[in-house]
């Protein structure tokens, strides 16, 4: 049970605020996970909504590895609801079943492909020490340019920020999605 009630739809909000809602709606489809949270703030929620069009619509990482960066980053922060939402999303884009279970189980990302595996190195190291050290950016950045790497560094915070609030207000995960190890 969350620590407070979820916002579901515009009877939760003011009526000045129903516009949000009607944007998370037409994101998402319904109000749930996060911003069931987000939307007790709705400016909040309204200022970072625009920030899952891009991600999905307009950065210069593609989906794949996007998916790659958003799991390691939710990993790490332990949220199994992001968790379940995205692996999904993950095997939309083509991710395969064999990264999907290392960043489950957290497992050795070595036998990884070496594009995932630097992601992934990247991606724990900022969770884990809010720093990347210089072999793991060079590794990177060897293969893309600063914007990218501002995108993916963008995107695996974001999806942290997002993992944070579920996380402090204990929104449970659906029971049909992916689940995390106990």
């Amino acid at each position: 049970m969350p620590r407070v009630a979820p916002i579901t739809g515009k009877s939760d909000v003011p009526a000045e605020h129903h516009a949000v809602v009607d944007g998370v709606l037409k994101t998402f489809g319904q109000v749930r996970g996060p911003f069931s949270m987000l939307l007790h703030s709705p400016k909040l929620a309204e200022r970072l909504l625009p920030l899952v069009h891009f991600f999905r619509d307009e950065s210069a990482v593609d989906a794949k590895l996007r998916s790659v960066a958003i799991l390691a980053a939710v990993r790490e922060r332990e949220a199994a609801y992001v968790w379940a939402a995205q692996v999904g999303a993950a095997r939309r884009n083509g991710l395969s079943d064999e990264i999907i279970d290392v960043l489950r189980a957290k497992g050795d990302p070595g036998k990884l492909p070496a594009e995932e595996r630097d992601i992934v190195v990247y991606v724990r190291q900022l969770m884990r020490t809010n720093r990347v050290d210089q072999g793991a950016f060079d590794a990177l950045a060897k293969r893309h340019d600063p914007k990218w790497l501002v995108e993916l560094t963008a995107a695996a915070n974001y999806f942290a920020l997002l993992s944070g609030v579920v996380n402090a207000f204990e929104v449970a995960a659906p029971p049909d999605g992916d689940k995390l190890p106990v």
